[in-house]
């Protein structure tokens, strides 16, 4: 036994278990509004920190520190102040932009909450169903995604697909599969006010916020929601542009539902894909980012198809995969689209 590479790995596996520490730590940042409070407002004592946010101060004070040790908060031991550096704000403290982190960290506690769930699948099979996880979660996935798809999703990605635009600002139709709480189709809406919009997940509670949203945003004559599969739309439905955010690898049936997507474009019509950014070699995956999908399909992607009597395909699909999949459904034309991002990996498909 090599006594140095157990050390490291004994710093590894305390840096591992620190990092799921702050990842609890900057939740209630978020959560509790902490980051916002102190973003902008430069060095600032524990009592102006407590008078800022209102919260109880002994619950600040070790926060404080537990931020200022994983290195999130600058500390003066002269002065006794904590500072939240700007760069650090850019993306604790900046929600509703396409940098805002706060969701994933939201989503540490939902889905570390159905680990021993997750346990028990590995013994029994089976996995863990959407409607099991905490409400929280629902919150969490809009954080992640909502800022990009407002500020991302018309400008740049889209003007990857002119056709989809055209038609868009032409009246045509677009629908979003496994739509959340439905910002895709919101965010769709507002850049193109002639064109009508549909919706359609499985879960109802996302289905009620997306309605509610679309009616607060302006935009409820414009869109639909429908709560269901593709089944539950009308036969005849065909539409100029579908969108999968992020939810080809968490299908049931993934070949039977992208059979049942194609059926539903248009002649010439475009399938919009968008799946988490992994290589195709594990060996390519050892990375944070790599590390961060796995946990995802783990504790929420994978164990969702599989509670369902899925394959289980998992966060990690990867772009070979992916092509795979939709080419046995029947998409004759698959093409990679040159977005840049550090997350994402975005297709357009066509029948």
């Amino acid at each position: 036994m090599d006594k140095s590479k157990v050390s490291q790995f004994a710093e590894q596996v305390f840096k591992d278990l620190a990092g799921t520490m702050t990842a609890g730590l900057a939740y209630l940042g978020v959560k509790t509004g902490l980051f916002s409070t102190m973003a902008g407002k430069g060095a600032m004592t524990l009592d102006q920190v407590v008078e800022a946010s209102g919260l109880q101060p002994r619950y600040v004070e070790e926060w404080l520190a537990g931020m200022v040790s994983a290195g999130y908060l600058d500390y003066d031991p002269d002065g006794l102040t904590y500072t939240l550096p700007e760069e650090h704000a850019y993306l604790l403290a900046s929600e509703g932009t396409d940098h805002f982190v706060g969701g994933l960290y939201y989503a540490m506690p939902a889905m570390l909450s159905v680990a021993p769930k997750v346990a028990r699948s590995f013994r029994e099979g089976g996995g863990v169903r959407f409607d099991d996880f905490p409400e929280e979660n629902l919150v969490a996935l809009d954080l992640i995604n909502r800022g990009a798809y407002e500020h991302r999703l018309v400008h740049p990605w889209l003007e990857e697909i002119p056709e989809a635009v055209a038609a868009l600002s032409n009246g045509g139709r677009a629908l979003d599969v496994g739509c959340g709480v439905g910002k895709v189709s919101i965010t769709l809406a507002k850049a193109f006010p002639s064109a009508s919009f549909v919706g359609v997940d499985t879960h109802a509670a996302s289905i009620a916020r997306a309605q509610e949203s679309a009616q607060a945003e302006g935009v409820a004559s414009q869109v639909s929601f429908v709560a269901g599969t593709l089944d539950a739309l009308p036969a005849g439905d065909r539409f100029d542009l579908i969108t999968a955010c992020d939810c080809i690898h968490d299908f049931a049936e993934p070949e039977a539902t992208l059979g049942r997507i194609r059926d539903r474009l248009q002649p010439g019509g475009t399938l919009f894909v968008i799946e988490p950014k992994v290589a195709d070699e594990l060996e390519n995956n050892r990375n944070p980012i790599a590390t961060l999908f796995y946990g995802f399909s783990v504790f929420h992607c994978m164990t969702q198809s599989l509670a369902n009597g899925g394959p289980g395909l998992g966060t990690c699909l990867g772009p070979a995969r992916t092509e795979a999949l939709l080419r046995s459904a029947g998409f004759s034309e698959f093409r990679p689209l040159p977005i840049k991002s550090h997350v994402n990996l975005f297709y357009a498909v066509k029948g």
